[in-house]
Formats: structure tokens, C-alpha cells, sequence
């Protein structure tokens, strides 16, 4: 098979080829490889909740035992019926467990591989692409058009319609998972229930840019030194798609802020009203004055050494990002109390 382009994906899943059993589900959109992933276990199988029909193997398991593949594949389940295989990539290369299934198709088994981006002269990616039982699926995030449709297919199935004004500006909150729109959507139009229309009021009030949102309370609860705040916002967001390096940038912007904010007040000998506010949003303005209030200029250069050495790390250590940014945000929420305690 040649390669599925994202756009294709669908029509393709619709009505697959009888003869490939074995798909490279691949890309940016981890939700969407998700979503595709298991529209072929869905497929393949009768109840995916069966462990005797749905087998899971990391990646790394494989590479470490590339015969489990054909023995798994060739497994007649204890009450028959059909059976697949979903595997997980992962860092090592498990390509030689493919040889044996390839040249000996099994019987009624059908193989996932779940990854993430994957060059084009990948081993991996070259082989699905190249056999004839095989499928490359890209998974790259929706367009405006995928995310209308899906717009226009969630609303719909709830008897509802939307505000072009709605639609548009929701559109341009969400594409970058395809599990996270999802999730956005349904919560939507749940909480629209007992509206004939969508508006841009009901967008507003639900989605309105979630990820930035929870961003934000991050770094207010930091600054704060509000630790059960801060302690719950970590794991949200680091058990979803948010990116760390998104959350240590807003930290640190923050923090630069309120330095050029309280330097000004110093000088004019006392803080006023909205000083410094300018780069600080609407909705953040509160949280602002308090935290400007709250620190001093030598506390703030402290801060804001911390979150720039927060930022450098991950560049020489990436696997360690999330528990570096972490570690920062704690230590900015003991100074903030510290601040506190020492007024």
C-alpha cells in the first residue's frame, strides 16, 4: 500500500482493502491515533475489552522478543472468533518481528501500531508502506473543514444548531488533538442542553482556549503560594496534551511582568492602580495587582532565575521537562509565601 494521507483516513477506514491486516497509525495528533487505532480494533474485533481478543505489546517488549509477534498472531482464541494485536512504538526498533507475520499472514488477526511522528525513511514507515498487507495512516491535525464537520456532526446529533459566529470562533479554539476536541464538544453541548442554538456566549463560557486557561491558574496559584491549588493544577495538566514548555513560558513572562511592574512602582515610591498591567489580560488583572503587591523586586530576579534555568534544562535533559518545570513552579510557591510570612 502507498501511504493514507490524514485527509483520506476516513474514506479509507470506511471500506478497507480486505487484504491488509496490518496498519501504521502515525503523526502530531495523539488524540487522532488514538481515535483511528481503535476504529480498527472496533473493526477487527467482536469486544475490545477481551483480553483473548485484543492483545497489547509495547514496542520495547517486541524488540526484546520479536518471535512474540507470530506466536501472538497465530493464536487461536480460547472461544474462537477473531483477534488483534495492538501495539504500542516506542524507542526501540522492532521492524525484524514483521518478517515472520508478513510471509505467513495470519488467520482472522489484525495488527495496530499506535506511534507518533515517524520520518519518512523510518524502517517502520517504509515497510507499511511498501507491503501489499500493510497501511501507512497519517494523523496530522484537523483543518477548519475536519473541525467544521465535526462541529457540524456533534450539534446535529444532539438536535441543536450554532451561530455562524459560534462556529467560526470555535473553530479557532480547537484541531490541535483530536480526543481533546471531542471532549470540548461534548462538554458544549451539554452544557447548551435545552437551547434550539449554539451561541457565541455558550463557546465562550465552555471552550474559550481551555488549554490557556488552565496555563493561567497554573501560574497564579504559583504566585500565590496556594500549594493544593498548584498540586492539583500540575497533574491536570500534566495528564493530558498540555505542553510544559508552554506552562514555564507564560511562568516566566508573568514573572518579567511583575518586575518591570514593580520597578515602576518603586520608583514612583508606592504601586498604583493597574501599573504594568498592559501585557497582563483582562481576565488576569486581579491576580496581577495581588501578586505585584505581594513580591519585591529581589524576590521577583530570583523568580525569575529559577524559571529561566527551568526553561534551559529540559533542553539537555527533555525526558525530565515535566518533574524540571514542576520543581520550579514549587519553588516560586515557597517564595511566594515566604513573601507572605515575611510582611
Amino acid at each position: 500500500m502507498v501511504a493514507i494521507k490524514s485527509h483520506d483516513a476516513e474514506r479509507f477506514l470506511a471500506r478497507p482493502p480486505p487484504h491488509v491486516y496490518l496498519y501504521l497509525v502515525f503523526g502530531t495528533d495523539a488524540g487522532l491515533v488514538t481515535e483511528r487505532a481503535r476504529k480498527i480494533v472496533s473493526r477487527a474485533v467482536d469486544d475490545p475489552k477481551d483480553p483473548f481478543q485484543l492483545v497489547r505489546i509495547g514496542g520495547d517488549e517486541l524488540a526484546n522478543d520479536p518471535a512474540r509477534l507470530a506466536d501472538e498472531a497465530n493464536t487461536i482464541p480460547l472461544f474462537g472468533g477473531r483477534r488483534a494485536i495492538l501495539i504500542e512504538a516506542q524507542g526501540k526498533a522492532f521492524v525484524a518481528a514483521f518478517e515472520p507475520v508478513l510471509g505467513a499472514p495470519p488467520r482472522d488477526c489484525t495488527i495496530v501500531i499506535e506511534a507518533g511522528t515517524v520520518k519518512k525513511d523510518a524502517p517502520l514507515r517504509t515497510l507499511c508502506e511498501r507491503e501489499r498487507n500493510a497501511a501507512a495512516i497519517q494523523c496530522y491535525p484537523d483543518s477548519a473543514n475536519d473541525l467544521t464537520q465535526l462541529i457540524d456532526a456533534a450539534v446535529g446529533a444532539e438536535g441543536l444548531s450554532i451561530a455562524p459566529d459560534a462556529k467560526a470562533f470555535l473553530v479557532s479554539q480547537l484541531g490541535q488533538d483530536r480526543l481533546s476536541t471531542r471532549s470540548e464538544l461534548e462538554k458544549l453541548v451539554l452544557y447548551a442542553h435545552g437551547a434550539d442554538e449554539i451561541t457565541l456566549d455558550h463557546v465562550a463560557a465552555i471552550v474559550c482556549d481551555a488549554s490557556n486557561l488552565i496555563v493561567g491558574e497554573v501560574v497564579n496559584a504559583a504566585f500565590d503560594g496556594g500549594f493544593a491549588a498548584l498540586d492539583a493544577r500540575l497533574r491536570h495538566i500534566f495528564a493530558g496534551a498540555s505542553d510544559y514548555h508552554a506552562l514555564l513560558a507564560a511562568a516566566l513572562r508573568h514573572a518579567l511582568d511583575l518586575h518591570r511592574a514593580r520597578r515602576d512602582a518603586d520608583e514612583a515610591q508606592g504601586p498604583r492602580e493597574g501599573t504594568g498591567f498592559a501585557g497582563a489580560g483582562f481576565k488576569q488583572k486581579d491576580a496581577f495587582e495581588r501578586h505585584l503587591r505581594a513580591w519585591t523586586r529581589p524576590s521577583l530576579g530570583r523568580a525569575i532565575d529559577t524559571l529561566a534555568e527551568a526553561v534551559a534544562s529540559p533542553r539537555r535533559e527533555p525526558k525530565l521537562g515535566p518533574s524540571l518545570a514542576a520543581r520550579a513552579l514549587w519553588t516560586i510557591a515557597r517564595s511566594a509565601q515566604s513573601n507572605t510570612a515575611g510582611r
